[in-house]
């Protein structure tokens, strides 16, 4: 390894831990870490080249390992056959949710983090599908499970793991601490000296890990090594921003939390750089852009924006508050991109639009989700108050209709959050349950008696296959034509996550974006129409087209004559290249 190496984990980790002699103790650990990992990798090369690391080309699937599942056959092998038979040409990348063993939370309670839950399948059957996409993997940063063996040597008190989690006097004031749940912060544990009170942001089976024990930190390098070796391109940092804790804080988006994201950038650049780091910082935006760094943390964030602010548009049939948001995206730092979704295997977050909807707007789409069959996951604050934090519906379901009432133009409605999504600057990321067009699955809810359960169905293959071979259904229909206009969106070069985006406001029924290439030269106008009206669009009224351009979303379709026919929820990308 280059001396420059060591020099900058030895200076980034003095951020962290001002002690010197132990700032260099761990540097030369990691350092170790490295070396292993490149005498291990020596006769294997990047998938791609850091300056290459993306393209319009990329889109990734979220998916759970178990999401789809066949009697007779563990459900890795099953997935691994659905991708393989149904987007091999259309997605190149899968995000298969945490498949280490796990007590809860559907995976992000871990136990072992090198191991694969083998009720889901083996390492064999990971490499299988990164053999085929490229693989995002979770590193759970944040905290683990209460049956792991870290927490059961901490119990115990055997070293090291005595000092892996935070124990905090329970009569200390934590009010300051911004929570991202109801729960209580501590958690009262039995120990073999006696009970201690240890700090759990999520839940009680989730355990914060203590970072300020630098072989915390180690011990996690190696295993986000590890997860690469194991075919990961993309690792994502899952909830980041509560890594670091100091009392008397709110401990979230801490300095230590920030250099510890830069840690991890320097060793990916040195001895992987086709790997991409993704910060998950469900947050209000400026907090989320913030881990950009200067090009020095993550090389991807979230766009938690995203999801409320489309669905809201569609909901109220207006885009004001989406076309203010995407106009005031700043723009983007070198060998940096956004990660675009409208659904994930979470709720659709509140918080990311604080400051940006108004308080009466987020109530009145959340009464309207209720009555679409959704739930609202609640938040505790400083002053003992809770608010909301998500909501948790089943995206096509949340698309039924709008604050009138459901509608028969949930298809087209949840379309059209598909085509604005794919056509923003970034990478997108579609859910399985969006591709599938899954409606609400309140028997899961009952069953799990968690309300994000309503978005995390399990589909039988059969039963899925069949849905989606017939063309009336509406999974068939989302399924194809959202297919459909992945593939045409990976061909064209004004949708590569670096090229060009400027928002144009003529109205509030429109959200149009302008995508530019300049290397190529192709712009591309993504026009969608956020109402349930036909509209008649003269393109002497518009200013921006020109006649002779062509939709790249219609098959077969003419040039564009001096009109622009546009029906409900309807989206068009316009080009003359």
């Amino acid at each position: 390894m280059s001396n420059d190496l060591i020099t900058r984990l030895t200076r980034r980790l003095q951020n962290i831990y001002p002690d010197v002699t132990m700032a260099a103790d761990v540097a030369a650990e990691i350092e170790r870490l490295c070396i292993n990992f490149m005498e291990g990798r020596k006769n294997r090369c990047g998938k791609t080249a850091a300056e290459q690391r993306w393209s319009q080309e990329d889109v990734i699937l979220i998916t759970y390992g178990n999401s789809v599942q066949q009697a007779g056959e563990v459900p890795f092998q099953t997935l691994s056959r659905f991708l393989k038979e149904h987007v091999a040409d259309t997605l190149n990348a899968v995000h298969i949710l945490p498949f280490s063993p796990y007590s809860s939370d559907d995976g992000f309670s871990v136990i072992d983090y090198r191991q694969v839950n083998p009720d889901w399948g083996n390492w064999d059957d990971v490499a299988s599908i990164a053999e085929n996409f490229d693989l995002m993997a979770d590193l759970v940063v944040n905290h683990c499970s209460r049956e792991s063996l870290w927490f059961i040597d901490y119990v115990a008190n055997c070293e090291p793991y005595s000092d892996y989690f935070i124990e905090v006097d329970p009569g200390t004031d934590v009010s300051a601490v911004t929570r991202p749940r109801n729960t209580p912060l501590l958690t009262p544990v039995h120990t073999h000296r006696g009970v201690r009170h240890v700090w759990a942001t999520f839940s009680e089976d989730q355990i914060d890990l203590n970072y300020a024990n630098p072989k915390v930190l180690v011990e996690m390098m190696n295993i986000m090594l590890f997860y690469v070796e194991q075919g990961a391109r993309f690792i994502r940092l899952d909830a980041i921003a509560y890594l670091w804790k100091q009392i008397g804080t709110n401990c979230i988006h801490l300095p230590q939390t920030h250099e510890v994201v830069k840690l991890m950038h320097d060793i990916v650049e040195a001895v992987a750089p086709e790997v991409v780091l993704i910060t998950e910082t469900n947050v209000p935006v400026a907090e989320n852009l913030s881990y950009f760094g200067h090009s020095d943390e993550a090389h991807m964030v979230y766009q938690f924006g995203l999801p409320p602010l489309v669905l809201h548009a569609l909901n109220r049939g207006k885009s004001d508050y989406l076309a203010d948001w995407a106009s005031k995206i700043p723009p983007l730092p070198e060998g940096c991109t956004y990660l675009n979704f409208t659904a994930s295997h979470d709720g659709i977050g509140v918080r990311p639009v604080e400051g940006i909807l108004p308080a009466h707007e987020v109530e009145n789409l959340i009464d309207c989700m209720h009555k679409f069959g959704g739930f609202v996951s609640m938040k505790a604050n400083s002053d003992g108050t809770e608010s909301p934090y998500e909501i948790n519906i089943a995206l096509f379901d949340a698309c039924m209709g709008t604050r009138r009432g459901p509608d028969h133009f949930q298809v087209q409605r949840f379309l059209c959050s598909q085509a604005i999504m794919l056509a923003m600057q970034g990478i997108p990321a579609v859910y399985i349950h969006s591709l599938t067009a899954s409606p609400n699955d309140l028997a899961h809810v009952e069953q799990t008696g968690r309300t994000r359960s309503i978005n995390r169905r399990i589909w039988n293959r059969e039963e899925l296959g069949v849905l989606l071979g017939n063309p009336v259904t509406p999974q068939a229909e989302v399924f194809n034509r959202l297919r459909e206009m992945i593939q045409i969106r990976r061909r064209q070069p004004a949708f590569h996550p670096d090229a060009r985006q400027e928002v144009i406001r003529i109205n509030s029924d429109l959200f149009i974006l302008k995508r530019s290439c300049g290397d190529s030269g192709q712009t591309v106008f993504a026009i969608s129409n956020v109402t349930e009206r036909q509209m008649e669009l003269p393109l002497a009224s518009l200013g921006f087209l020109v006649l002779g351009m062509s939709d790249l979303l219609a098959t077969g379709a003419g040039p564009l004559g001096e009109t622009l026919m546009m029906g409900p929820y309807q989206t068009v990308w316009l080009t003359s290249e």
